[in-house]
């Protein structure tokens, strides 16, 4: 009767809450998904059915006919590989530098890098618009790049995890002739994959999917990204009904971060439980 009662436990209190969760993030995707090949009556309907009746790919052909998504499909490739590996980078240094290296007001910075986390982006957008319009920036890929290349979460994690690693490591290496730069580079780094893939994955898809600051500082097509593109969409769309091509668009849009996602995925839980690790 016990072990009835724990088995029926352990389902209701661990695995239904999370077949629930899976259900609500997966069904949407699943409905977007098999919706890009649905006609058109298919999806507006009454009686709406999870499967196409006759499958079509015609809504992938249009999409591509009705905006040039392989140019915002590059435009958001350039801004997310630059953006992506000057913000990982850059959060490397800065961890490293705020636990390895002594120099004044240390603490200080690490504190105004929490703050950092706290504030809505929305607060910089104006500064951010009026600074790089005045530099010449709008409707260029390097006045979307330039004002996100600080990443406050990622340095967070990496000097989290950094603290967790042994002092005699690092005392090896300086002993050895290391400098900090290849302390960095050579065993630092290597160490640490797990976090810095997490760190890797949370910003390509962050950078991928930014769609506010892209809309504010772009209003060329020979510019925007995906989702700015696929907004261009929607609106061409939203007064036809054609909401096979726009479920299309999405998925051509969320298809190269899930990609992504299942190549570094095995990383995830590992770095962010060494990033939790205070020292």
């Amino acid at each position: 009767m016990r072990r009835a009662t724990g088995a029926l436990g352990t389902v209701l209190g661990g695995y239904l809450p999370l077949l629930l969760t899976v259900l609500v993030v997966f069904l949407p995707l699943l409905w977007m998904a098999l919706s890009s090949f649905k006609q058109p009556s298919e999806i507006t309907t009454l009686t709406p059915q999870l499967l196409p009746q006759q499958p079509t790919g015609e809504n992938y052909a249009e999409v591509l006919d009705r905006v040039p998504l392989l140019l915002f499909f590059r435009n958001s490739l350039i801004v997310t590989v630059i953006g992506s590996t000057v913000k990982v980078v850059l959060a490397l240094m800065t961890a490293y530098a705020l636990v390895f290296i002594r120099f004044p007001f240390k603490n200080v910075i690490f504190v105004l890098i929490l703050v950092a986390l706290m504030v809505p982006p929305q607060v910089s957008m104006l500064p951010n618009y009026l600074t790089i319009s005045s530099l010449g920036g709008r409707n260029t890929l390097w006045g979307i790049i330039l004002p996100g290349l600080g990443t406050a979460f990622g340095t967070f994690l990496l000097r989290q995890h950094f603290k967790t690693l042994p002092p005699s490591l690092l005392e090896a290496a300086e002993m050895d002739g290391a400098g900090h730069w290849r302390r960095l580079w050579q065993i630092v780094l290597p160490v640490s994959a797990p976090t810095v893939a997490t760190v890797a994955l949370v910003t390509i898809v962050g950078e991928w999917n930014d769609y506010l600051w892209p809309l504010v500082i772009t209003d060329n097509p020979e510019t925007m990204t995906l989702p700015v593109g696929l907004s261009l969409l929607q609106t061409l769309e939203s007064n036809t009904g054609s909401y096979g091509i726009l479920m299309a668009g999405a998925v051509m849009v969320i298809l190269p971060v899930l990609i992504v996602f299942a190549l570094l995925q095995r990383h995830i839980v590992a770095g962010l439980t060494q990033g939790s690790v205070t020292g």
